[in-house]
């Protein structure tokens, strides 16, 4: 089946220009506040954190501040561990349960770690609840040196002091239905493919860097995030989205290949979760819990493992 049955934009078997990008662009229309929703959570942050503007996207007419969050009384004697949300807009527990994790948990952390959080990466996607930029472009397919993507590149140069020394970097996404309806039909038609049918797992799972896997880092994450939500099972071919299963709720890619947020630094310890909030079986409060548990559980992992 051609992309055309999926998306009104483009011709079949052509690749986008700059004509369909910005038709598509025109079809984005703002839906929900980052300054409201975002911003001013991070804002409240500044009593606890050291809280930091790192960068700025200009999409004329609209300019979005990107915020960095840091534990107060960074060491070098400490562990640095990242956490990173909301590099596509549209996953909301991606961004939520950064800030919620910010706000309840990480001050059991305080002189233990150095934390380094930015709850969201791509607040024009996350206004838009897209997964693309304005330039139709996926920010967690460009997180390499002189990316294209403002988002990414913003990133990439904000972690690139701690590449060589951060010990966990766990990256919070969602995979939703819209994945199916919206965003893979038109990945096709930008890029002038075929549109395949697939399946959206029902549950959470990791993807961890098949560069330095970590299994059994992968399955405490896992083994944490059970208790507050299920765990999405292997479709009957034994793959997840298509790759293989490797442990229960664990499939791998290659991050840096494919530039992948995950697989900017070289910690010993990195992954990416996976929530699905359109499951009847879990709630926005169950995504935004099951983030912020695989968050911990990454970070007591990576504190006992040192």
């Amino acid at each position: 089946m051609t992309s055309s049955a999926f998306y009104p934009i483009g011709i079949p078997g052509t690749p986008w220009g700059p004509t369909e990008i910005a038709q598509w662009r025109a079809r984005q229309t703002r839906k929900r506040s980052y300054a409201d929703e975002v911003q001013a959570r991070i804002e409240a942050l500044r009593a606890h954190f050291d809280v930091s503007e790192y960068g700025r996207l200009d999409y004329a007419p609209e300019s979005y501040p990107l915020y960095a969050v840091r534990s107060r009384g960074w060491s070098d004697a400490l562990p640095v561990m990242l956490v990173t949300g909301g590099v596509h807009g549209y996953e909301t527990s991606g961004a939520h349960g950064a800030l919620q994790f910010l706000e309840r948990d990480a001050a059991h952390y305080v002189g233990r770690i150095n934390l380094l959080c930015v709850p969201c990466v791509s607040p024009w996607g996350y206004e838009r609840i897209h997964r693309w930029n304005p330039d139709a472009l996926d920010p967690n397919r460009n997180f390499r040196e002189h990316s294209p993507a403002q988002e990414s590149a913003a990133l990439w140069q904000l972690l690139a002091p701690l590449r060589d020394v951060a010990r966990m970097h766990i990256d919070l996404h969602e995979t939703t239905d819209s994945d199916e309806s919206e965003f893979r039909p038109a990945l096709a038609a930008r890029d002038g493919k075929t549109c395949e049918p697939g399946t959206i797992p029902d549950g959470f799972y990791l993807c961890a860097d098949s560069a330095r896997p970590e299994p059994a880092f992968q399955q405490a994450v896992i083994a944490a995030v059970a208790k507050v939500t299920h765990i999405a099972p292997a479709d009957p071919d034994g793959t997840i989205i298509g790759s293989p299963v490797v442990a229960h709720g664990v499939i791998e890619y290659d991050c840096r290949k494919l530039g992948l947020c995950a697989g900017i630094t070289d910690a010993p310890c990195r992954t990416t979760t996976e929530v699905y909030p359109d499951s009847p079986r879990a709630t926005p409060a169950q995504c935004n819990d099951a983030q912020a548990a695989a968050i911990r559980a990454a970070i007591d992992y990576a504190l006992a493992h040192g």
